[in-house]
């Protein structure tokens, strides 16, 4: 099965924003940060483009996506230890 496992949560995936110096990433750079397949990637980074937590731009042919200021207080607003607790 493609996509990520229901037990990662969007604090995790958009963490990964925060803690790079690049100020875009690509599907396929998060996908690999995540070990999981590009199209499930793909399609939660859309979901959380469609909360307003990640912007993109295609660039060429590849999608690049940033973390927004709403995404920014959102992993301000949530700790890892409450999206744990999500989880369960």
């Amino acid at each position: 099965m493609g996509g990520r496992p229901p037990d990662t949560t969007d604090r995790e995936i958009l963490s990964i924003f925060a803690d790079t110096d690049e100020p875009v990433l690509s599907t396929t750079e998060v996908a690999n940060t995540l070990s999981y397949s590009q199209g499930g990637t793909y399609k939660r980074l859309q979901q959380l483009g469609e909360e307003g937590l990640l912007r993109s731009k295609m660039i060429g042919d590849s999608k690049a996506w940033w973390l927004t200021d709403d995404g920014q207080h959102f992993l301000e607003d949530t700790d890892a230890d409450f999206a744990t607790d999500l989880k369960n």
